[in-house]
């Protein structure tokens, strides 16, 4: 039995845990407001409120509900748009009718949600956090302007709040309904486990972005164990001089954990370029490797991490360097009753330099064309280590062996490039595709590879460089 509280009233179903929010809220509570869209977690009309205990708090995150099971949203709270009624209208709601943001009214109610998100979130009130709160919803009618100046006035109004958390200043002036509240006293009084005994063979998921997309009808009726909320699958700790980061991590966590911060001061501007935020909220690194796809993004950043990955059975486990997880497309070097606990790789030092570039045909909520990352140890002049990786150029996630060993003990130079780009050359086999043709994805990774270098050293001779 899943137990979890609906806008403001606990419920309970026996139905399949493997059944979408989307469809339980539609079909099965009549509530019409979450609409159906794309089913692929791309539109945002699905879009809904998941919030979750956290210590003495409760974080709200933005999920998109056509791919969110029921079985990750247990002992939760969940809001749909019919959950954020007021008297009249709430503040979010008059901000977008005042700017006139709404035309069909179709993606109306995923806007509000995701604008509610942020009203939830302690983030600073500003316009630029407030458009990042709605980067994965989609209108078709306004031209978006209206929607812009309706997420300012959003943002405007949260910035009165002063040392107030969010969730005390808008229940206190009624922006949104005042149950929110009382919500953590209500997820810790409902915090059970759920009943019954584990199933003998079950599938494994994470946040579902993937699966959920490829095997919708396949997942509705399976016997699942779900990841998602393994809170010993969610930490991210240093362990001696290893960074470990459990499976069930999603990239939104990455984005916040000071750990990964300290680590990787600019990693944030890379997973700006990793889907929306509701799929960031979603998604998780386990799912990401395992997924196997070859423009994966943060496989790709991982395997120039010289990445190691925990491989466990519940009783056994085993680790196998990431470079050699992938066996072909799709196929994995995991026995069918393993999966990820977790990963991990060394604590970078003062000397070691990191880059990651993603081209795709657009900026932001699409896949890759070509993507590729770059881990160097340099003293001096003199490159100790290398790990270069490249996606979109192989059957699977590459990691360039021997462009990475050709530059060890090397010193670094544009001649030293020049061999780079003709070795990584002859270790990849694009082909061509709707993302581009196999000529093409090899002038882009050469592209993407000269931009590491002239990134990480700007005192490289750039128009020798820009003439290879």
């Amino acid at each position: 039995m899943l137990r979890f509280i609906l806008n403001n009233k606990e419920v309970n179903t026996d139905l399949p845990p493997g059944v979408t929010v989307l469809d339980y809220v539609r079909y099965h509570k009549n509530m019409k407001g979450t609409k159906i869209g794309c089913r692929e977690g791309d539109c945002g009309a699905c879009t809904i409120l998941v919030g979750e205990l956290n210590d003495e708090s409760v974080t709200y995150r933005s999920f998109t509900s056509c791919l969110t099971p029921l079985g990750n949203i247990h002992n939760k709270h969940v809001v749909t748009i019919e959950g954020l009624n007021v008297d009249g209208l709430n503040m979010v709601q008059q901000c977008m009718q005042q700017a006139s943001a709404t035309q069909c009214g179709f993606c109306t109610p995923g806007f509000v949600v995701s604008l509610a998100a942020f009203c939830l979130s302690d983030k600073p009130p500003t316009l630029e956090n407030a458009l990042a709160a709605i980067d994965g919803n989609i209108c078709r009618c306004t031209g978006y302007k209206s929607i812009e100046r309706a997420a300012e006035a959003v943002a405007v109004s949260m910035q009165n709040k002063g040392n107030e958390t969010s969730l005390d200043y808008i229940t206190r002036h009624q922006l949104l309904p005042s149950y929110f509240s009382g919500i953590r006293k209500r997820l810790s009084e409902l915090a059970l486990p759920v009943n019954g005994k584990p199933p003998k063979r079950e599938r494994i998921l994470g946040g579902g972005t993937d699966l959920y997309v490829q095997q919708p009808d396949q997942l509705k009726d399976a016997s699942i164990r779900f990841l998602f909320n393994e809170d010993l699958l969610k930490d991210i700790r240093k362990q001696g001089n290893k960074c470990v980061i459990g499976a069930a991590v999603t990239v939104t966590a990455l984005l916040e954990s000071a750990i990964i911060q300290t680590l990787f001061p600019h990693l944030n501007r890379y997973l700006k370029l990793v889907s929306s935020t509701p799929i960031r909220n979603m998604a998780t690194v386990g799912g990401n490797l395992v997924n196997a796809s070859p423009i994966g993004d943060l496989t790709i950043f991982f395997l120039e991490l010289n990445t190691t990955v925990q491989l466990s059975d519940g009783n056994k486990r085993r680790e196998v360097l990431l470079r050699n997880f992938f066996k072909g497309y799709k196929r994995l070097a995991m026995l069918p009753e393993e999966y990820v606990e977790s990963i991990s790789f060394d604590l970078p030092d003062g000397n070691t330099f990191f880059h990651f570039e993603k081209v795709s045909k657009r900026t932001y909520l699409d896949i890759a064309s070509v993507n590729s990352a770059i881990q160097l140890k340099i003293r001096g002049d003199i490159i100790e280590d290398a790990y270069l990786s490249a996606g979109g150029v192989a059957p699977v996630p590459m990691f360039l062996k021997m462009a990475s060993a050709h530059l060890k003990g090397r010193n670094l130079s544009a001649s030293l490039i020049t061999e780079i780009l003709e070795i990584v050359n002859t270790e990849i086999a694009p082909i061509s595709d709707v993302r581009g043709t196999a000529a093409y994805k090899r002038l882009l990774l050469k592209q993407l590879i000269k931009a590491h270098f002239l990134t990480l050293f700007p005192n490289l001779p750039v128009e020798e460089l820009l003439q290879l």
